[in-house]
């Protein structure tokens, strides 16, 4: 959308993560610590992880102009974030060719 010469963000409803950050903030320390045992997928990192532990930083991203049909993009523009979900999808799709 376009106003007065400068594009804007259309406005709409915000999508969240789905967390009730609000019933979040209202929970013990006590609480969430006990709810962090009781997760599975949870585990807490010993010496031996951070001995080996590297700070790996991102490749900066290159900003390039592409034509996308317009259903497409507006399809993806639906949620945010919608530039890293395009980037993750040409990955997964480069990373299934192999190397060629």
């Amino acid at each position: 959308m376009k106003v007065n010469g400068s594009r804007t963000k259309k406005s709409g409803p915000k999508r969240g993560s789905g967390t009730d950050w609000s019933k979040v903030r209202r929970m013990s320390a006590a609480r969430i610590r006990k709810g962090i045992a009781a997760d599975p997928d949870a585990h807490a990192t010993d010496e031996n992880f951070w001995k080996s532990a590297k700070v790996i930083m991102p490749a900066p991203k290159e900003i390039v102009t592409m034509r996308l049909d317009a259903d497409l993009l507006r399809w993806f523009r639906q949620q945010r974030g919608y530039q890293t979900r395009i980037n993750a999808i040409l990955r997964a799709y480069m990373q299934a060719q192999g190397s060629r």
